[in-house]
């Protein structure tokens, strides 16, 4: 099976799978206001009929991808996407804690995020 076309919509907070023109999983994100910044992943989620197809675990790569090209660490606050880290620690650079408190307290404050 082909792997989905993965597409970062950033002014939505959405990192996308894309699959025959529908969207099948995606992961909410935002950037930390904060310095330095990084890339908070808040709630991953696929499509129940897609599920078992290795879409939430495409996205969380691409997601660490998408912030090593940028140069920014990833804080996982979404329970998959900790867990996917925890699996591949070779991918996915475990965060300072004081930065994980800091997206946090950002999405504490701004509910909306999620």
């Amino acid at each position: 099976m082909a792997e989905p076309d993965i597409r970062d919509s950033r002014h939505k907070g959405l990192l996308e799978a894309v699959e025959d023109g529908q969207v099948v999983g995606r992961i909410a994100y935002f950037t930390l206001d904060a310095t330095p910044a990084a890339l908070v992943a808040v709630h991953t989620v696929v499509e129940p009929e897609h599920e078992g197809k290795g879409i939430a675990s495409a996205l969380v790569r691409e997601f660490y991808a998408m912030a090593a090209r940028e140069g920014v660490p990833v804080v996982p606050l979404c329970p998959y996407a900790a867990q996917w880290a925890h699996r591949h620690p070779d991918e996915a650079p475990k965060p300072p804690v004081e930065l994980v408190r800091t997206a946090e307290e950002q999405l504490m404050d701004q509910p909306q995020l999620w």
